[in-house]
């Protein structure tokens, strides 16, 4: 099999969010263990495996180092930016994904439609978790919710980026809340107002991703939830992501009339390889 290691939301190397996408040629995707243990060498937050489904059709599995979920914004921009690269896809495209049959746009600059958003829940108690984040006394002006436009992430306002970017947080009792309420993140941020919509990070340990530096399905669910109660309205938002690791992503989203959510970016291939099994 045919492997790529490609950075997503980002025009140079060595920024944005780090995917590995797995070409496979024939008409099945490998055995799940074996997808998992290449996952799990690779050691990228999300590793990709797709095919092609018929023309204009493809169809995609996304694992972490410890298990499968169900879609992956960077990972699907890294995946449709090498496919365009490599001459494979262009213009519309269809993407088969277990949440859901997605629409892509396919060009240098890559747009995908995510999920149906929703709002999952509304968490009242949130002692703990602003206390796993090192966070005290402190009255968010919006409430915490689990929201899903594919992945289900629990969506915490902060109130300043220089807080954010200084999060002492407890990674076993991020990974402990985020299975309690059948989330896959913490994404905490703050409101922008400095061109961007705002700034965000993004903490996954229950899935064997300690940070991430770019999340296309978190922001597309914060783009929901803040259009939700009122902070935005449909058009193009940006949000800032990986500052506080050194590797900044910009992860652009569209927020539709009809309340659909797609995500974009660019993405750049660092290197190429074979796997053999």
């Amino acid at each position: 099999m045919k492997y790529f290691i490609v950075d997503a939301f980002t025009d140079t190397s060595f920024g944005g969010n780090t995917a590995g996408v797995v070409l496979l040629e024939g008409n099945d995707f490998p055995d799940e263990g074996l997808m998992q243990d290449i996952a799990a060498e690779l050691r990228y937050s999300e590793t990709v495996f797709i095919r092609r489904h018929k023309a204009g059709a493809w169809e995609a599995r996304y694992f972490t180092p410890q298990g499968e979920v169900d879609l992956c914004g960077h990972a699907t921009i890294a995946a449709f930016v090498l496919l365009h690269r490599l001459k494979a896809d262009s213009g519309p495209a269809r993407l088969l994904t277990r949440a859901g049959e997605l629409k892509v746009e396919v060009g240098e600059r890559v747009l995908m439609q995510m999920a149906t958003p929703r709002i999952v829940g509304t968490v009242e108690d949130t002692k703990d978790i602003y206390a796993a984040l090192g966070v005290r006394d402190y009255r968010p002006t919006l409430p915490v919710q689990v929201v899903s436009t594919g992945l289900p992430d629990l969506m915490i306002q902060l109130p300043s980026v220089e807080v954010l970017n200084a999060l002492q947080h407890d990674m076993e009792a991020v990974a402990s809340i985020t299975r309690r309420h059948e989330a896959i993140s913490f994404h905490p941020f703050v409101l922008g107002s400095d061109g961007y919509t705002a700034h965000v990070r993004d903490f996954a340990p229950a899935y064997g991703v300690p940070e991430e530096s770019a999340t296309g399905t978190a922001n597309a669910a914060l783009t929901h939830y803040l259009a939700t109660h009122g902070i935005i309205a449909t058009g193009d938002h940006r949000f800032l992501q990986g500052e506080a690791m050194g590797r900044p992503s910009v992860v652009e989203t569209r927020l539709m009339a009809d309340g659909s959510v797609w995500v974009g970016g660019s993405a750049v291939i660092v290197a190429e390889g074979r796997i053999f099994v």
